[in-house]
């Protein structure tokens, strides 16, 4: 479906603007992205987001019982730190489809089988089995979300990351409207188990992507030493602060960790304050996982577009800005419950910035990493970008239940003030992506 040659980085093709998003389109590896993003996104609301908190709210689960099982889905957090494995080998029991494609093959099953699972747990019997296969899911779904994102990186110069971001970010966000909007359709009208085996059986187009798809080519190594097994794990921490300094290097982990802490934060509790608001689950799928998502799409073909134009510093500011202002529009919910206009609104700020912030963050990270370290580097970023909120939404439940949702939203609108000041301390140590990149293809100051 695909090959690595389709974006190579030594052809003089331009990815800026629409054309840019429209030529990543036009390439065989779109349709490929695509359905790998999907792969990415189906599992990720049924096992570590509001579809399943929307669950174990619907058959009686306390608030605070469903932000602790939310830490249960804590692989996609930690997956940099068996990133290393997958830049250095291939699956063992897949090698024969190459080094990205044998852990793609291997991980994507495994979701497959522990949805299939998770259809027949019944948590209002006791959540111990359905924790299990939640910690078995997230670590495979982590797995698949970072072979993904090398292979992503990998076939495209970093000019190109912003499109192809983009188109990764269309296939993602169509399975969250699967795993959101279908799965509570299938609830609504059926039952939770029949809604969990179908979204087991969709794991198939991924399946079928990565088989017929080929290998990218491995980027040729440009360390000074050869990496071996313990070098896999090392060598991806010390080039990234070689190309940036110590310093420098600090404060872009720290405002990756911070720049979503806002949306992150309030991820968990979503859907039980949808249900709280006076929503069914219809009125639920319908909203936020069937327009919310299509509205996201949009959000993120906006950042693709922003970022070709003005570069990543005064995108950055902006998706920064908009993510935290989307949270007060939550208050319109909680103050006007079961009005399906204010869920409507609520939802197009909520989904509109956080696809416009989540491309431009995909762009950003991208741009960070060596592609020696693909997989590991990336997996770092991304799991910082996430580490902070899911943590402090592990604790989401009794936050609100010792305050109000109300409260609780304009708080966490509030944390966006750090985020601020730190980028207005990297604003001039920040180099764009049309800038001359080192070898590390990292921001130098």
């Amino acid at each position: 479906m695909s090959t690595a040659a389709d974006h190579s980085s030594s052809e003089p093709v331009s990815y800026k603007g629409w054309a840019g998003i429209k030529r990543a389109f036009g390439t065989p590896s779109a349709l490929t992205m695509m359905l790998l993003g999907f792969g990415s996104g189906l599992p990720f609301l049924l096992i570590a987001s509001s579809t399943l908190s929307t669950r174990l709210r619907d058959v009686g689960l306390d608030l605070g019982s469903i932000g602790l099982i939310s830490l249960a889905s804590f692989f996609y957090l930690l997956k940099f730190a068996w990133a290393p494995l997958i830049d250095r080998y291939a699956f063992p029991l897949t090698a024969f489809l190459g080094r990205r494609r044998s852990w793609l093959l291997a991980a994507q099953v495994v979701v497959a089988i522990s949805l299939a699972a998770l259809a027949f747990v019944q948590p209002q019997l006791g959540v111990s089995e359905l924790v299990v296969w939640v910690l078995v899911a997230s670590l495979a779904g982590a797995t698949q979300d970072s072979a993904v994102d090398a292979y992503r990186i990998e076939i495209a110069p970093p000019s190109a990351q912003a499109a192809l971001a983009a188109t990764y970010t269309l296939g993602y966000r169509i399975g969250l409207i699967v795993a959101g909007a279908g799965a509570l359709y299938l609830a609504e009208f059926g039952d939770w188990t029949q809604a969990y085996l179908v979204m087991a059986a969709l794991m198939a187009l991924p399946i079928a992507a990565t088989l017929l798809s080929r290998e990218p080519v491995a980027p040729v190594m440009t360390v000074a030493r050869k990496v071996d097994f313990f070098g896999a794990f090392w060598q991806p921490f010390t080039s990234f602060f070689s190309a940036n300094g110590l310093a420098l290097g600090l404060g872009l982990l720290l405002f990756v960790g911070l720049f979503k802490f806002p949306d992150q934060v309030i991820g968990v509790m979503a859907g039980p304050f949808y249900l709280d608001s006076g929503y069914t689950k219809a009125d639920i799928a319908t909203v936020s996982k069937l327009y919310g998502v299509w509205t996201g799409i949009a959000g993120a073909f906006a950042g693709g577009l922003a970022v070709a134009a003005f570069g990543f510093r005064r995108t950055l500011f902006l998706a920064a800005i908009m993510v935290a202002l989307s949270n007060l529009a939550f208050l319109l919910m909680a103050q006007n419950p079961s009005e399906i206009w204010a869920f409507y609104a609520a939802i197009t700020a909520d989904n509109l910035s956080q696809g416009f912030a989540g491309t431009v963050l995909v762009a950003f990270m991208s741009s960070l990493t060596d592609r020696n370290f693909t997989a590991t580097q990336y997996a770092l970023l991304v799991s910082l970008a996430n580490l902070p909120g899911k943590f402090v939404g592990g604790a989401s439940g009794y936050i609100v239940e010792a305050t109000s949702y109300s409260t609780f939203f304009l708080l966490s609108a509030l944390t966006v003030v750090p985020t601020l000041l730190l980028l207005a301390w990297l604003w001039g140590r920040i180099r764009e992506a049309s800038q001359p990149q080192d070898v590390a293809g990292a921001h130098a100051p």
